[in-house]
C-alpha cells in the first residue's frame, strides 16, 4: 500500500478529548508533508510545537512501515527520549495503531516479546523503547531510530555519533523535538541541516498552518505578542489584519509570509489561550508555540541582543596565530585602557584555557584566545600580550589552577596584576596586601555579579567580534537558577570576558573618578595668587620659572663662583 495518508486516514483512528471518543485519523497539509518526507528520506528532522500531533502521526508511520514488512526483512525499531517513560509512551502509541490494522495484513504480536519496553511481533519485526545511555545500542541494531524530544535528551555529541554510527548498514532516522535553547544535540542537527553541512530533511511545523489551532487567525502590526495581549484591550486594533473568513486547508500562506517580514505576528482563540496557559512566560511561550531557539531555553542573554551581534558587531578577525587559536582584530592604540581576562584550565581536560583582551574605552572585543595548554604555558602567551597591549590582568584562580599561571607570569616580572580585595583606586601607592596575598579572583565566589556585569554590558552594545564567543553565549542557560553551560557546551570564553568587565568596571571606573577629583583639587590651586607666577606667560609647577632664569643668565653664560658658594649646602657642600 503505496499511498501512505490514503492508508493512514483510512484504517487507524485516535481519541479525541474534545469528543471523547475514537475519531478517524485526520492530517492536515503540513502532516502530510511530513509523511512524504518520511517515505522519501533516509534522515529526518521536525521542528514542531506543542500539541502538533508529530508524535501520533510519527507513530501511525511507524506502525505501517512494521505491518507491511516481510518476514525476511523485518524492522527493528530504536526509540530513544530523554526518560523512559518518554520513549515508552511513543512505543505505545505505535503498539495501540498497529493493534488497529485489519486482520488481512498478517501481522499481529508475537507471545516470545511482549512488553512495554521492548515487543516483536509474528513477521519478526520489533519495537524497543530505551533512556539515553551508552548502553542504548548494544545488542540492538535498528533499521528505523527515533528521537523523541530531542532537544530535552542529556547527552553529548559521542552519544550522538554512536546512534549514527549503528544505521551505518542502512536505515532512517527521525529527530522530533520542540525548542530547548542550543543544545548539543537536536539544534546542532537542526544548524547544519539549515546550512546544508549534513543530509537531514528539515520539517517545519508552525501552529498558524494547523486548521485545527488557526480557524480564526488574525495578524497583528507587534515586535512583543505578549505584550500585545496583556493589554489587549487598551491597543489600537485599526492595523489587524483577519484571516478568519478564508478556509484553513486553501490559505495563501505565502501572502501571510509577506506580513511576516513587514512586522506582524500570528494570533487566534487558541493561540491567546495557550499562552495564558504558559502565564505570559516569553521562553516557554518561544519555545512551545513559537518553535524558536532563542531564548528559549532559559538564556542568559537576551534573544534580541544576541540577534543584533550576529548582524552587527561580529567580524572575522584579520590576524589569526598560533594554529588558529589566537583572533586579533585592533592592535593596541595609545592612550587607551585594556583588560586581560584569563580563564585557566589544567589544559587536559574537557574545559580549554582561554584569555580575553578588550578595549575599555571603545568598549570592545580586541584579542581572543582559547586552547588547551598547561597553566605555565598559558602564564607565557598571556604575559607576551598583556605587555603588547599594557593591559591591566586579571586571572581566575578558582581551583587552584590559576595560581600556577599568576606566579608565572609574576616570575616572568608581569606588574600590572588585580589583586582581590585590595583598594586598586590608588595603585600608584604602596600597599602590603599586594604582597600577602596572590594575584587573581575566586569566580565562583562572585559569579553572579561577574555575569551580570558581561550581561548589563551586552544590553549596553559593547562590541563582541568573535564567533567562538557568540556560540558559546547561545548556550549559556540558567541551569537550577545559576548561569551556567547547557551539557556537552562550553563557557571558557564567556569566563575570561565577564572577569574582565567586572573588574574594568570595579578598578578602571573608580580609578577615573580618583583621577577627576585630583584633577580638581589640582585646579583649585592654581587660582591662589603668586606674584612670581603671574609675571610668566607659561607656568609648569614641575620646570623651573624662566623669567627668572633668564634675568640671572642674561650677561654672562653659568652661575657664579658666589652662587655656589651661597647655595652649595642644597648639594651636600660646604658652607
Amino acid at each position: 500500500m503505496k499511498d501512505t495518508p490514503y492508508a493512514l486516514r483510512t484504517y487507524l483512528q485516535t481519541y479525541d478529548n474534545t469528543v471523547s471518543r475514537y475519531v478517524p485519523l485526520e492530517l492536515f497539509p503540513d502532516q502530510v508533508s511530513l509523511l512524504d518526507d518520511y517515505e522519501n528520506y533516509e534522515e529526518n528532522i521536525a521542528l514542531k510545537y506543542r500539541q502538533a500531533g508529530v508524535s501520533t502521526v510519527t507513530a501511525a508511520w511507524v506502525s505501517k512501515k512494521l505491518v507491511f514488512a516481510k518476514k525476511e526483512r523485518p524492522e527493528k525499531i530504536l526509540i530513544i527520549a530523554n526518560k523512559l517513560d518518554t520513549s515508552m509512551e511513543m512505543a505505545n502509541k505505535i503498539r495501540a495503531f498497529v493493534d488497529q490494522w485489519p486482520k488481512w495484513v498478517g501481522a499481529s504480536f508475537s507471545p516470545d516479546k511482549n512488553s512495554q519496553r521492548h515487543y516483536k511481533l509474528t513477521n519478526g519485526c520489533e519495537v524497543k523503547a530505551v533512556a539515553t545511555s551508552r548502553d542504548a545500542l548494544r545488542g540492538y541494531t535498528p533499521t528505523v531510530l527515533v528521537f523523541d524530544e530531542a532537544a530535552f535528551i542529556e547527552a553529548d555529541g559521542d552519544f550522538w555519533a554512536a546512534c549514527m554510527a549503528s544505521l551505518s548498514t542502512g536505515g532512517k532516522v527521525i529527530v522530533v523535538s520542540t525548542p530547548n535553547g542550543y543544545d548539543p544535540i537536536y539544534y546542532d542537527v537542526y544548524n547544519q541541516a539549515a546550512k546544508g553541512i549534513n543530509n537531514f530533511k528539515i520539517s517545519e511545523m508552525f501552529w498558524w498552518k494547523d486548521p485545527r489551532y488557526s480557524k480564526d487567525l488574525y495578524l497583528v502590526p507587534t515586535d512583543d505578542m505578549v505584550d500585545f495581549l496583556l493589554h489587549k484591550d487598551e491597543r489600537d486594533k485599526s492595523g489587524i489584519v483577519s484571516f478568519e473568513d478564508s478556509d484553513p486547508y486553501d490559505r495563501d500562506y505565502e501572502k501571510i509570509k509577506e506580513y511576516f517580514a513587514k512586522g506582524y505576528k500570528p494570533c487566534s482563540s487558541w493561540y491567546e489561550k495557550m499562552v495564558k496557559k504558559l502565564k505570559y512566560d516569553k521562553r516557554k511561550i518561544n519555545q512551545e508555540l513559537n518553535c524558536e531557539f532563542l531564548g528559549s531555553g532559559d538564556n542568559v542573554f537576551d534573544s534580541k541582543q544576541l540577534d543584533y551581534i550576529k548582524q552587527s558587531t561580529i567580524e572575522d578577525a584579520p590576524n589569526k596565530m598560533m594554529g588558529n587559536s589566537l583572533w586579533m582584530w585592533k592592535e593596541p592604540e595609545q592612550g587607551h585602557k585594556y583588560i586581560m581576562g584569563v580563564d585557566v584550565s589544567r589544559g587536559d581536560s574537557e574545559d580549554f584555557s582561554s584569555i580575553q583582551i578588550i578595549d575599555f574605552d571603545e568598549r570592545e572585543q580586541v584579542l581572543e584566545y582559547v586552547g588547551k595548554i598547561p597553566p605555565d604555558a598559558l602564564a607565557e602567551i598571556a604575559y607576551k600580550w598583556g605587555l603588547m597591549y599594557n593591559a591591566f590582568c586579571v586571572v581566575d584562580i578558582t581551583g587552584g589552577m590559576g595560581i600556577t599561571t599568576v606566579r608565572k607570569m609574576q616570575e616572568l616580572g608581569y606588574k600590572n596584576l588585580y589583586v582581590d580585595g585590595v583598594d586598586s583606586t590608588n595603585i600608584w601607592a604602596y600597599n602590603p596586601k599586594t604582597v600577602d596575598k596572590i594575584p587573581g579572583i575566586n569566580f565562583n565566589n562572585k559569579r553572579v555579579q561577574i555575569i551580570a556585569a558581561f550581561e548589563e554590558y551586552v544590553r549596553h552594545k559593547f562590541k563582541i567580534k568573535s564567533t567562538r564567543l557568540y556560540n558559546e553565549m547561545n548556550t549559556f542557560v540558567y541551569v537550577n537558577g545559576r548561569p551556567d553551560h547547557q551539557k556537552g557546551q562550553h563557557d571558557d570564553l564567556i569566563m575570561a570576558m565577564s572577569m574582565a568587565i567586572y573588574v574594568g568596571e570595579s578598578s578602571f571606573q573608580k580609578l577615573e573618578k580618583v583621577v577627576e577629583k585630583t584633577k580638581v583639587m589640582i585646579e583649585s590651586w592654581t587660582v591662589s595668587n603668586n606674584d612670581s607666577v603671574a609675571r610668566q606667560v607659561h607656568f609648569d609647577p614641575v620646570l623651573p620659572n624662566q623669567n627668572v632664569m633668564n634675568d640671572r643668565f642674561k650677561n654672562n653664560s653659568g652661575p657664579s663662583r658666589d652662587d655656589y658658594m651661597k647655595y652649595g649646602w642644597l648639594f651636600g657642600g660646604r658652607r
